[in-house]
């Protein structure tokens, strides 16, 4: 771990500042950049935030996120390239690895700026100059705040910057129901509210926008492509490329059915297959001490965290299916004695 008196002195001139976040950004990923970044400027630093694709357009009310730079290998890798290496301090946030940010991060790697790691998942890899790293962090978004105060500019934090911040520990805590939820976390959202957000704009924004088609997908996926298994208290959905096309489905819409399948009674594993064409993204949960990030890791090149996961297969969604089933066998015995219930982590 960095001391944050490295990072002041670091930022202690107004300087060039790049932001980045993982691939896909959820609420978290968006709202930890979106948030440091009204921070920084005005602090009156230059900051440019680029995502590594893009997100959710339920996210898009987050104050800069006109100013986002979504990067696109075929319409502005020269541009994109530049920023990156003439930022004078990157800042890499809610991603251990580089890996997570496709072509950006052997940019990343090779830029000659001060890289700082901002982030909550296991096993970080070892890139950064600064690394606030903190797997028993609920949310990026929680770490930003704390690096925020601990610079000792709580009070700079207004009410855009805040509801950011709320959006990612909202979302990444299950709406605080996960035993991640610490009371640090509460404390964090106590001081939130005294800087003025609105608790239930910004569940609203996030939970309650979406399409109509979204919801007829969530339909046919309940009731079409839910599969239980009992014997292994698993279920799992595997999605096609054809039936989203058939759904219209856009960034965000697959977000969150994981839950649906996490949230049977007597269900401690859950898994989401969906076909991306150039591969199988998977999203894995658990309940109890069945660790998912164990088993995205073994079998399909992932990781993330002990309850929350997610993996990624290059053979067809068939293939990949079978695949996962025949896991299941290996740990019938864990899934079937798994508490349910873990200790949340100390902070």
């Amino acid at each position: 771990m960095s001391t944050i008196s490295d990072l002041k002195e670091l930022l202690a001139q107004p300087r060039q500042i790049f932001i980045t976040t993982h691939h896909k950004p959820d609420a978290d990923a968006l709202g930890s950049s979106l948030g440091l970044a009204g921070y920084l400027r005005k602090k009156g630093h230059h900051v440019t935030v680029v995502t590594p694709s893009d997100y959710p357009d339920f996210l898009a009310w987050m104050p800069g996120n006109d100013e986002v730079v979504v990067y696109d290998a075929r319409r502005n890798d020269a541009r994109v390239r530049e920023i990156i290496g003439t930022a004078e301090v990157l800042f890499c946030l809610d991603f251990s690895c580089l890996g997570r940010i496709n072509e950006m991060g052997e940019y990343i790697r090779q830029a000659p700026g001060t890289k700082v790691l901002i982030d909550h998942h296991l096993e970080p890899e070892q890139f950064a100059d600064l690394d606030f790293s903190n797997p028993k962090a609920a949310a990026t978004a929680e770490l930003v705040f704390e690096v925020i105060r601990d610079l000792g500019d709580q009070d700079m934090i207004d009410v855009g910057i805040g509801e950011s911040l709320y959006a990612g520990i909202m979302t990444d805590t299950g709406s605080f129901r996960h035993p991640s939820t610490s009371r640090n976390v509460h404390l964090i959202i106590a001081e939130l509210l005294n800087a003025g957000i609105d608790l239930s704009s910004v569940h609203r924004r996030i939970y309650d926008s979406h399409s109509e088609m979204r919801l007829r997908f969530l339909g046919f996926v309940l009731k079409d492509k839910l599969v239980v298994l009992r014997e292994y208290n698993t279920a799992y959905i595997a999605i096609t490329q054809d039936e989203l096309r058939q759904y219209q489905s856009k960034t965000g819409d697959t977000e969150g059915l994981v839950n649906f399948a996490l949230s049977i009674e007597g269900v401690v594993f859950a898994a989401v297959l969906i076909d991306r064409g150039q591969a199988v993204k998977i999203s894995f949960r658990s309940v109890g001490s069945f660790s998912v990030n164990e088993f995205a890791r073994k079998n399909f090149n992932g990781g993330g965290h002990h309850n929350a996961s997610g993996g990624i297969s290059y053979d067809p969604l068939e293939t990949t299916v079978n695949r996962f089933l025949a896991l299941l066998p290996e740990y019938q015995t864990q899934l079937v004695t798994a508490p349910l219930a873990v200790a949340p982590p100390t902070v």
